[in-house]
């Protein structure tokens, strides 16, 4: 077996094929690349702000978590990760994949991958009217094309923009003349 590096990925050769596969791993399928380093750019290292229920919920994970440091004792590796595996470390990611799976199952919501839900939070901040800046901001981009990949339009932001327009144009009911009789609408006895 041939094994070479191109491009940032890994190939190598065996019975006649040839082999690609994702820069890191081996045919092993043991990983070569580091599992943790720095973020590729300063817009991965950012503030965001939480809903006060989530702050909650990350609270009475990381108690759970502390319960588990004290189970692994010294096979702990302490990484500072909020969602390590038992012993501390990056999960790998088949199991990251099977957990966000039955995730979704238990919470039914259709089937999706991981990076399907940064699409549904850019369409969520979309329909919220989060203004644009501060959506990048928030998702960590850097041009208004990301905004356009990862935001859909949907009908609760047409109906709103419908509203709005509305608005704009058109006098609201009450300030509309009223050329009616009094009658139009008005139930009239059967004799």
């Amino acid at each position: 077996m041939v094994m070479s590096m191109r491009g940032g990925l890994l190939w190598w050769r065996g019975r006649g094929r040839v082999w690609r596969k994702a820069a890191g791993y081996c045919p092993q399928r043991r990983r070569t690349n580091p599992e943790l380093s720095p973020t590729k750019s300063r817009a991965g290292r950012r503030a965001v702000g939480l809903p006060d229920q989530l702050v909650d919920l990350l609270r009475n994970h990381l108690k759970a978590q502390e319960e588990e440091r004290a189970a692994a004792g010294k096979r702990w590796e302490e990484n500072r990760l909020v969602f390590p595996d038992e012993h501390g470390r990056s999960p790998s990611h088949r199991r990251d994949w099977s957990e966000w799976k039955d995730l979704l199952a238990e919470a039914n919501v259709r089937d999706g991958r991981l990076h399907d839900a940064r699409h549904t939070a850019a369409t969520v901040l979309l329909i919220l009217g989060v203004p644009e800046r501060a959506v990048m901001g928030l998702m960590g981009w850097s041009t208004t094309a990301m905004a356009a990949r990862y935001q859909h339009m949907v009908d609760a932001v047409r109906t709103d923009i419908a509203r709005q327009v509305d608005g704009l144009i058109w006098k609201p009911e009450r300030d509309r003349p009223d050329d009616d009789d009094g009658a139009a609408g008005a139930l009239v006895p059967a004799n």
